[in-house]
């Protein structure tokens, strides 16, 4: 089977771009409408792997996304850090003026909060991905419609830039996990990230003791989110990033953490993604 990796959006999207940034410009891709379908496409081996948005900068978690991967088998096996320079597209001969309705993903529409809101005229319209949504503007030859997406899509769709660099914050990141069931993950040399999951019984100072045995192994919590447990009203998942500089380091606070977490569970340890790319190296 030819390798394929499932993205969540379509050609022209973010998740294309992070996907060829991470396994190669060559690389072929699966579209899927929704997260959901990714991590099915991954999960029945229809693609060798997937990559999955988890959280932007601006933005913020993309809390769906950590029930996803609580619920399936999968493991991350990486991740990537992609600049993201949101444009709005246009039909060409097409202006500001002309517009009544902006589409684009909800999270694209977020991250542009600040300047579609000078534009209380506009009606925003979320869809299931950026450059589907210009792919539609030019398919339907759709006049008083924009659609917020990145550079790629402009040029892949003939569309013109009617307003450069919408995102709220020059510096928009979006971090990307990369998934593979078990069988396909692959084994870093040197890993120096894990991402776990955990539950505390819901007593005082449950969490507080996870985190204090955390910063006594000297690992560097770089992300802690939480989100429900279905069926237990106010007590919560517990999803950790935590980063190394070796992996006997953090088998040492697994070890530690077992007796004071329920339900602890390792969903992939891997190398950590660059973090010092700039807004210009990529001007989608």
């Amino acid at each position: 089977m030819t390798p394929t990796i499932a993205i969540q959006g379509f050609a022209g999207s973010f998740h294309q771009l992070a996907a060829h940034q991470y396994f190669g410009p060559e690389t072929a891709v699966t579209p899927c409408a929704t997260f959901t379908e990714v991590v099915r496409q991954v999960a029945r081996g229809t693609a060798t792997g997937g990559v999955m948005a988890i959280e932007n900068s601006i933005a913020g978690s993309i809390l769906p996304n950590y029930n996803l991967l609580q619920q399936s088998a999968l493991r991350v096996t990486g991740e990537v850090y992609l600049p993201i320079r949101q444009h709005l597209l246009l039909l060409p001969g097409q202006t500001l003026a002309d517009l009544r309705e902006v589409h684009s993903h909800p999270m694209a529409l977020l991250q542009c909060a600040d300047f579609l809101n000078q534009h209380p005229e506009w009606k925003l319209v979320e869809t299931e991905d950026t450059a589907l949504s210009a792919q539609r503007i030019r398919e339907g030859h759709l006049t008083g419609i924009a659609a917020v997406a990145g550079q790629a899509a402009a040029e892949l769709f003939d569309l013109e830039v009617g307003a450069a660099d919408i995102q709220s914050v020059p510096e928009n990141y979006t971090r990307f996990l990369i998934i593979n069931t078990a069988e396909n993950a692959p084994q870093p040399a040197t890993a120096n990230k894990a991402s776990v999951y955990f539950h505390t019984s819901h007593t005082k100072g449950s969490l507080a003791r996870v985190l204090n045995k955390i910063a006594d192994h000297d690992l560097n919590l770089s992300k802690l989110q939480s989100f429900p447990q279905p069926g237990r009203a106010w007590q919560y998942f517990f999803h950790a990033d935590l980063e190394f500089d070796h992996a006997d380091q953090f088998h040492e606070v697994l070890q530690d953490l077992e007796p004071l977490t329920e339900d602890l569970r390792v969903l992939g340890l891997y190398q950590r993604g660059d973090t010092q790319l700039t807004a210009s190296t990529h001007a989608s």
